[in-house]
């Protein structure tokens, strides 16, 4: 397979530079310093095993780069719409597309029962469901944490999970062929009958740890060990659970035991709370928007999850790292 890489970040990097190390041409679509870096350094990444990359062909115009079998998303949400109104130049016939990103995808609720229009909070207007027809996403859940330490060079952090399927379930060779790709460049790949599953599976225990600790500047254990907000993120929590019920998403674990498990991160800091140190906007409407807007479609109240909304808006909008009203 041919595949183009776009966002280089973070999660970007990581399966481009696997990927190519692997002997794949991943090329990538990128921008500014980390295009500059690719262009002079190819694809690097920093592992506990040492170092890998290879090469890459990258520009920051689609139609330098052409149609390719696979392309990975894999920008932040706030960037998608703008990106994915360029991304036709990279679509071939049978071109298929991996959104490698957090949250709800604009596709989740395509084609189903209370969802004629596309969600507000992920896809205002439906630009990014015409620019990437449904027939064309496989869907994909990242169990993988890496960061960069410059632009263009990519250190892994933990976990090398990738959970991959069709946005409407079973199981298809199409998706085998990404699935077999991807665990040749060395991740732990899943063929996932029920991908929504495990996308809202990841988003019930994102939901909370995420906005709270960009909220408060707190790592996850300090997060936990206060009984208040501990309380306040298990309430949420249960609301999103109850949204999964209606959605066909239910959830099998309750608030406690998650917590527990993410105990076990110690001081981690949340991908939401490294980007509001760097400055960068926060994908708050794919993680905590797009459940309460949901939860309105399906008519499950979400009060917890309302206020959580409200007080990470007004922290981004304060910050600069979230649009105004």
């Amino acid at each position: 397979m041919k595949v183009c890489i776009v966002g280089a970040g973070a999660i970007g990097g990581l399966i481009g530079s696997r990927l190519a190390a692997a002997g794949v041409e991943a090329n990538a679509l990128a921008r500014g310093a980390t295009l500059d870096a690719l262009r002079r350094h190819g694809w690097r990444l920093d592992t506990a095993q040492g170092s890998l990359g290879g090469p890459v062909r990258a520009s920051e115009r689609a139609d330098k780069l052409g149609a390719h079998d696979l392309v990975v998303i894999a920008v932040k949400g706030p960037a998608l719409t703008g990106v994915a109104r360029g991304l036709a130049p990279l679509l071939g016939a049978d071109t298929l597309v991996l959104p490698a990103m957090n949250g709800v995808p604009w596709w989740f609720c395509q084609g189903r029962p209370g969802f004629d229009t596309p969600l507000h909070s992920v896809d205002a207007g439906g630009a990014i469901a015409r620019a990437i027809p449904l027939e064309r996403v496989i869907g994909c859940v990242v169990h993988a944490s890496a960061s960069t330490s410059e632009p263009g060079r990519v250190q892994h952090r933990v976990g090398q999970g990738l959970i991959v399927g069709e946005p409407g379930g079973g199981r298809s060779e199409r998706v085998q062929r990404v699935a077999d790709l991807l665990a040749r460049a060395g991740f732990e790949v899943t063929h996932s009958a029920d991908v929504r599953h495990d996308i809202w599976f990841k988003l019930w225990g994102n939901l909370t740890m995420n906005p709270v600790s960009a909220l408060t500047g707190a790592s996850v254990d300090r997060v936990l060990a206060d009984p208040l907000v501990r309380a306040f993120c298990s309430a949420a929590m249960v609301e999103a659970a109850a949204v999964g019920e209606r959605i066909g998403c239910p959830i099998d674990q309750q608030p406690e035991d998650r917590h527990a498990i993410t105990a076990r991160l110690g001081a981690f800091k949340t991908s939401m709370l490294q980007d509001v140190e760097a400055g960068r906007a926060i994908e708050l409407d794919a993680i905590v928007g797009a459940v309460q807007e949901i939860g309105q479609r399906v008519g499950v109240p979400t009060p917890n999850v309302d206020a959580l909304l409200g007080l990470a808006r007004l922290f981004g909008r304060v910050r600069g790292l979230y649009p105004a009203a």
